[in-house]
């Protein structure tokens, strides 16, 4: 038996110029978006490590090292932010590592989504749903 899925709230159509994935493209990105997921999230860890001892410094260490170490981190974020926006995918969790390709199902706009723990893309989300809205990629009609 086939099951549909449902809509919720706003439909989104596909946008002029916007990259869209397939399921297979999708899979195919997963290594290289693995690199840079594994690399956004062990850097955000020591950003907000780096962070908390800024605001809590012991006598013995020098803010402005600190200071600089934080900044350093969060370019370093941004470039690897650039590098998943370049590829057409969209961060939505820093700490699990989720991100969301844009996809088009049956003429409007849907999320592949995929998280770092996992092999390959196997869910999907309406747009406006997130992450607790995830299907498995079943339930879409081929």
């Amino acid at each position: 038996m086939t099951t549909k899925p449902a809509t919720v709230g706003s439909v989104t159509s596909p946008k002029r110029g916007k990259k869209y994935f397939t399921v297979e493209e999708a899979n195919r990105a997963v290594p290289y978006i693995t690199r840079i997921v594994t690399d956004i999230t062990a850097c955000y860890r020591q950003a907000v490590e780096t962070r908390q001892r800024m605001e809590h410094l012991h006598p013995e260490e020098d803010a402005e090292v600190i200071k600089d170490e934080y900044e350093n981190l969060m370019d370093r974020l941004n470039e690897l932010l650039d590098e998943l926006h370049q590829v057409g995918v969209e961060l939505k969790d820093f700490e699990k590592g989720l991100v969301d390709f844009p996809a088009v199902y049956q003429g409007r706009e849907i999320y592949l989504c995929w998280e770092q723990a996992e092999q390959k893309v196997a869910n999907w989300h309406e747009i406006d749903a997130g992450f607790a809205g995830r299907q498995d990629l079943a339930t879409l009609q081929r």
